[in-house]
C-alpha cells in the first residue's frame, strides 16, 4: 500500500481562513499550553469518504499548515464488524487527490491495541473500571434517562483482582461475543449519558484487517479516540459537534490515567449538510447493497470518489469548504454553493466544443453534396491563450431536437418552420420543410436552406437573426453516451431526503470530431448545455462517455 504522498501542501495554505478554533489555538500559543500544532484527520474505515468529510479533512490539514505544524492521516479502526481495507485504501486516495500531505504519519488505532490494553488494566488496577456480565439490553435498561439517573450495575464493585482476571480471560478468548464488557467507573447519577459507566471494550471473535485474529476483545471508539490523541502528541483533536457531549469521557480517560504531560484539547465544530443531500455512510452504503447506484463511485454520490468522477476538481472542493468557513452551531449549506465553486473554475479552464445530446438530423438542401468546410471557433472565449479550432461543416448536421417546434409559442427565437436561425460560427439558415414517419408522426429530419453570404467572417455575416444553434456535422460526428444527473435526494412533502429514482438519464448524442481519442477526465463546456467530464472508469478514446458535472446556470446567489 502507498502510505505516502508527495503533493505539496503550500497551494491550500492561501485558503484557510480564520475561525473560532484558530481563535482558540492562538489563545494556546500565546499562553505556552502547546509549542507547535499538531492534528490529525481519523476517518473510521467503514465507508467511503463524503463531501462532508472533506470539510474536515480542509480543516484539520488546512490548520496544521497555517500554523506551520503537522496532521496525521490515522484510522480508527476499532470495529471490524464494519471495517475493511477496501475502504482504508479509498480514503488514502480521497486525501491525497484534494491535495494533503501526511508525510510518514500514516496512523492505525490497532497500532496502539496493546498500549490501550494496558492502560485498561492500569484503570481496572486504579478502580476506575470494572467487568460487567449484564446483557446489552441490561445495561441499557439500568442507564436511565435524561430526567431520571441510571442504577449500579450487581458487578460493580468487584474487587480488583477478580476484575483483572476476568479482563485477562477476556482477552484469551475465554467468553462468548456478549457475555462480558469492561466499563469505567464514573458515576451513574451523571447528567451526561456518556459518564453513566460508559462500556470501553467489548468481546468480538472477529478477524481485524491489520491485526488478524491476535484480538478477541476491542476497544470502544470514546476509549480508543483519546488515546490515539494523546499517543500521537497531538494538540488540537477536531471533531464535529455530535461528540461535544462525549468530551468529558475524553477528558476523563487521559485525567485518570495521567500519564500524559501534556494532553489534547477537544474542539467541536459543526459538521456540513447541504440540501438534497445525505451524508451518512450506512446510508450510502445501503444505496449501493441495494443496487440504486452503481458503487460509492457513482457520479451521483456525494462522497469525494463520486465527485471526482463527477469531475469536480480538488480546487473546487478546497475553495467550497474555505466559503463555507467553520461554525459552532449546525445550519444547512445550499449545494449551489458547492456547484457556483466549480462552475467559477471551468469557466475560466474549459474548452468549448460543440456536443449534441438529442439529435435531430438537418439537411441543408442548397449546400453542394461533397462539400466540406472547416468553421474556426474559439477555444475559450475567457482565455486569451486558448485558441482556436477548426470544426468541419457540410450538408447534413445534427442539432439538439429541443431546437426545433413545428408550433412555437411566442418568443421562440430557435428554429421553425419558415424561421431562421444562425448556425454557430457558420452561416443563417432557413426552415423550409419538415420530414416526419408516415405512421407515428415523429420527426425525422429537417430540410433547410442556407445563405452563404452569411458566413461568420464575412460581411453578410453582420445580418442579425435572434437564434444560434449549435450542431455537428453528421459525416464527422463521433457517437457518444451521454448522461446527465439530477440530486440522487429529493425533499419528500415532510421535509424528509428521499432516493431519487429520476437522478439519471442516459443519452446517445454526438459531439464534434475534435474529441476523438479524448482520454478519461477531460472536462469541457458543451455549448449552451453544461459542462462535462469524460468518465474515468467507463468512457474509452474510441467509446466515449459524458458526465454532466453542472449546468450552465447557476442558483446560486452571492450572499444567500
Amino acid at each position: 500500500m502507498d502510505t505516502g504522498n508527495k503533493t505539496n501542501n503550500s497551494k491550500t495554505e492561501a485558503n484557510i481562513s480564520g475561525n473560532f478554533i484558530h481563535d482558540i489555538i492562538d489563545r494556546h500559543l500565546e499562553e505556552g499550553v502547546y509549542k507547535k500544532v499538531h492534528t490529525r484527520f481519523p476517518p473510521e474505515p467503514n465507508g467511503y469518504l463524503h463531501i462532508g468529510h472533506a470539510k474536515s479533512i480542509c480543516l484539520n490539514f488546512g490548520t496544521a499548515a497555517k500554523y506551520n505544524g503537522l496532521c496525521n492521516l490515522r484510522f480508527d479502526d476499532t470495529n471490524p464488524a464494519k471495517e475493511e481495507l477496501e475502504y482504508v485504501e479509498s480514503i488514502i486516495e480521497d486525501v491525497k487527490w484534494l491535495g494533503f500531505d501526511w508525510e510518514d504519519r500514516l496512523y492505525f488505532a490497532a497500532d496502539y491495541f496493546d498500549k490501550m490494553y494496558e492502560y485498561a488494566i492500569m484503570l481496572i488496577e486504579k478502580g476506575k473500571a470494572y467487568v460487567d456480565d449484564l446483557s446489552a439490553e441490561e445495561i441499557r435498561k439500568l442507564r436511565g434517562t435524561l430526567t431520571e439517573p441510571g442504577k449500579n450495575s450487581p458487578y460493580r464493585d468487584r474487587p480488583i483482582e477478580e476484575n483483572l482476571d476476568l479482563f485477562r480471560r477476556m482477552k484469551a478468548g475465554e467468553f462468548e461475543d456478549g457475555t462480558r464488557v469492561l466499563r469505567a467507573k464514573i458515576d451513574m447519577a451523571s447528567p451526561n449519558m456518556n459518564m453513566r459507566d460508559p462500556v470501553i471494550y467489548r468481546i468480538a471473535h472477529l478477524p481485524h484487517h491489520r491485526t488478524g485474529d491476535k484480538w478477541c476483545i476491542y476497544p470502544m471508539y470514546d476509549y480508543a479516540h483519546p488515546l490515539e490523541d494523546a499517543i500521537e502528541n497531538i494538540t488540537h483533536s477536531i471533531c464535529t459537534l455530535e461528540f461535544e457531549d462525549h468530551r468529558p469521557l475524553y477528558e476523563w480517560v487521559l485525567d485518570e490515567l495521567g500519564i500524559f504531560p501534556n494532553p489534547p484539547v477537544q474542539i467541536e465544530f459543526a459538521r456540513l449538510e447541504l440540501t438534497n443531500t445525505v451524508m451518512s455512510k450506512r446510508k450510502l452504503r445501503v444505496l449501493v447493497e441495494e443496487g440504486k447506484v452503481s458503487d460509492w463511485d457513482d457520479p451521483r454520490m456525494p462522497t469525494i470518489s463520486g465527485l471526482r468522477r463527477r469531475g469536480y476538481t480538488p480546487t473546487s472542493i478546497r475553495d467550497f469548504a474555505d466559503r463555507v468557513g467553520v461554525a459552532k452551531n449546525n445550519s444547512v449549506v445550499d449545494i449551489a454553493l458547492l456547484e457556483h465553486c466549480l462552475r467559477e473554475e471551468l469557466n475560466k479552464d474549459a474548452q468549448r466544443v460543440m456536443g449534441v445530446l438529442n439529435p435531430l438530423k438537418l439537411v441543408i438542401t442548397n449546400y453542394p453534396d461533397d462539400k466540406v468546410e472547416y468553421m474556426e471557433l474559439e477555444n475559450n472565449q475567457e482565455d486569451p491563450e486558448a485558441g482556436t479550432r477548426d470544426v468541419p461543416f457540410s450538408k447534413e448536421l445534427y442539432i439538439e431536437r429541443e431546437d426545433f417546434m413545428e408550433d412555437p409559442p411566442r418568443k421562440f427565437f430557435r428554429l421553425a418552420p419558415g424561421k431562421e436561425v444562425r448556425l454557430k460560427n457558420a452561416y443563417i439558415i432557413k426552415c423550409e420543410e419538415v420530414v416526419k414517419d408516415e405512421a407515428t408522426g415523429d420527426i425525422l429530419e429537417i430540410r433547410c436552406s442556407y445563405d452563404p453570404e452569411t458566413r461568420s467572417g464575412l460581411p453578410g455575416a453582420k445580418r442579425r437573426v435572434k437564434g444560434t444553434l449549435h450542431w455537428v456535422s453528421v459525416k464527422h460526428a463521433i457517437p457518444a453516451t451521454i448522461r446527465l444527473y439530477d440530486y440522487l435526494f429529493v425533499e419528500d412533502e415532510n421535509g424528509e431526503m428521499q432516493y431519487n429514482p429520476d437522478s439519471i438519464k442516459e443519452l446517445k448524442g454526438y459531439v464534434e470530431p475534435s474529441l476523438k481519442g479524448t482520454e478519461a477526465g477531460s472536462r469541457f463546456q458543451f455549448f449552451r448545455q453544461g459542462y462535462f467530464c469524460t468518465d474515468i472508469v467507463e468512457s474509452k478514446p474510441d467509446d466515449l462517455v459524458f458526465n454532466q458535472i453542472v449546468p450552465l446556470k447557476s442558483s446560486y446567489k452571492p450572499g444567500k
